[in-house]
């Protein structure tokens, strides 16, 4: 039957009509929904520019500005008014919520701004959008500004948090413009200053973590390498206008409890007895430094003959010598027709560890150079020379690459500590204690119960080698005035060259001159389980054994 009755045609037709509707209905709803959910062109322009801000790519916000805009703000500019309002709110990154199209050609921009010191800043960013281009002001470079309102801080640094020795003996105390010790002359050697900035650089960041420009900070010693724990957390009020957007409480630092022994730096200024010069004492178990006296980290001088424990141990480890080796005893050496003389023109040899015993440079420095620079400065780096500094404020202690000892004298010269080689006492502890520690270089720290790196640089047994020589160097050798009564001390002497004492005219050298050598003496004891190291380096001092290897002893035998 295909003909339908009128009645069933009616009754069919207004069911239909319900659902015909709804469809329709639901048919426009999903168009409404897909439309809301269509950013504007406004809005993607307003998102760009927040993403652009997310990044710190000013570059790309500043060619969203319109003509207008850009012509009035250069990119420098720009870039700073974004730069100066970061620093003054300590702030450290923002997240832009989604753009919202406001009236009035506005676009309104949730804006969270994370700060050191205020926490989270959140407000309302209004972004002009003129089309597809921004028409900027300097306003808009921090959320939150109105018309007429500039921003700024009002600073509150926390109090300066305290220096204690390994023995909880007060070092300084107090805040930056009066710091104290009860252990004045023992702290005054090591606590180090305190003083604003020097550069424009150093002031902006140091703004910018939250402080006055002027703030004073460590500049030398303990103040300088526990600075940022030491400063504590500022606080203060972040300003739009007149109104506070946010405000903190300043936060003092906790105490920082230092390696430093107060009797071993007491000792340390004993010895120095007001000469130029620098004494360093380390724990050869761990790397920790119990004492820093005078510019023992600050001033690298050649190192002369204490460097000859990097040069044996490079040479043991290659096998270009024995210790049992024979070598001629004379006062020089002829290398690249030079004579190479020993201290004072002192005839030197013998086997290799009474050559190593009376430092003789007749051996050393032709030894240097049948070694060759590659393998000479690969161990000097493994011991710590060419490395970043260890500790806040230190320098480092550098020779040249390789590549650039060209001649057979620059080799033999580097070979015995001269030629462009430097180092500070805190580098030759560390190499008295990498040998003390059978090889293990432990990298020096003043942080008291701080885990310390551990640098593989030679094999237990080179170390035991070398370390038997730097005994016999105490016994019978160039450092007999470092030896303790019923202790085995392990050392050796430096006698470092600081001009050239030869005569241009002539090649005759000049009668040996104190006030022409730094002094040098490294060593640890006791020799077999070692609980000290010590170096020492005295500036235009005559002779290492003389003048340095006394003053070790004064540490050494306060240590034991």
């Amino acid at each position: 039957m295909t003909n339908l009755s009128a009645e069933r045609h009616r009754r069919l037709t207004r069911r239909a009509f319900p659902a015909l509707g709804a469809l329709a209905l639901l048919s426009m709803g999903a168009g409404l929904v897909f439309g809301a959910g269509t950013p504007s062109r406004s809005e993607r322009v307003a998102a760009d520019f927040a993403s652009a801000w997310e990044d710190g790519d000013y570059r790309a916000m500043h060619a969203l500005l319109d003509d207008a805009s850009r012509r009035a703000h250069s990119l420098p500019a720009f870039r700073q008014s974004y730069r100066d309002a970061a620093a003054t709110a300590t702030a450290t990154g923002v997240t832009v919520g989604g753009a919202t199209d406001e009236s009035d050609g506005l676009v309104v921009l949730p804006v969270d701004v994370r700060t050191r010191v205020f926490g989270r800043v959140r407000a309302d960013l209004r972004l002009p959008v003129n089309g597809e281009r921004v028409t900027w002001g300097p306003l808009l470079a921090f959320p939150g500004l109105r018309p007429g309102e500039g921003l700024s801080r009002r600073s509150d640094p926390p109090v300066r948090g305290t220096l204690l020795s390994r023995d909880n003996k007060v070092l300084a105390k107090g805040p930056t413009d009066s710091r104290s010790s009860p252990l004045e002359a023992v702290a005054g050697s090591i606590a180090g200053t305190l003083a604003p900035e020097e550069t424009p650089e150093e002031r902006n960041a140091l703004y910018a973590h939250g402080f006055p420009r002027n703030w004073p900070v460590g500049q030398t010693g303990l103040e300088e390498a526990f600075q940022d724990r030491l400063a504590g957390r500022p606080g203060g009020q972040l300003l739009a206008g007149e109104r506070v957007l946010a405000r903190a409480s300043p936060h003092r630092a906790r105490p920082v409890r230092t390696t430093i022994d107060t009797r071993l730096q007491e000792a340390s200024v004993t010895a120095l007895a007001g000469r130029f010069g620098g004494i360093a004492a380390l724990d050869p178990r761990n790397g920790e430094i119990r004492a820093l006296a005078g510019v023992a980290f600050s001033a690298p001088q050649p190192p002369g003959s204490t460097f000859k424990i990097v040069t044996a141990t490079a040479a043991l480890e290659e096998g270009v010598v024995k210790p049992s080796d024979e070598f001629p005893v004379q006062s020089a050496a002829i290398v690249d027709g030079v004579d190479f003389e020993n201290a004072n023109g002192e005839l030197c040899g013998g086997t290799f560890r009474e050559s190593f015993a009376h430092s003789c440079n007749s051996v050393f420095g032709p030894l240097g150079v049948k070694l060759g620079s590659e393998a000479l400065v690969d161990a000097a780096e493994r011991f710590g020379w060419n490395a970043e500094p260890a500790v806040p404020g230190e320098v480092p202690s550098t020779l040249p690459p390789a590549s650039e000892i060209v001649s057979d004298l620059e080799m033999a010269a580097t070979a015995v500590g001269q030629f462009r080689t430097l180092a500070t006492p805190l580098m030759l502890a560390s190499v008295a204690q990498t040998i003390a520690a059978h090889g293990v270089r432990y990298v020096p720290t003043l942080a008291l119960g701080e885990r310390t790196q551990r640098v593989r640089v030679t094999t237990p047994r080179v170390a035991r080698t070398v370390g038997s020589m730097m005994v016999e160097v105490v016994d019978y050798g160039t450092g007999t005035a470092a030896a303790l009564p019923g202790v085995k001390v392990a050392g050796k002497t430096g006698t470092a060259e600081l001009e050239d004492t030869r005569d241009p005219e002539t090649g005759a050298t000049a009668p040996s001159d104190p006030s022409n050598t730094d002094a040098w003496f490294t060593a640890y004891a006791p020799a077999k389980k070692a609980r000290i190291v010590v170096a020492v380096m005295l500036v235009r001092a005559g002779a290492g054994g003389a003048t340095a290897a006394p003053a070790a002893r004064v540490v050494l035998d306060t240590a034991l």
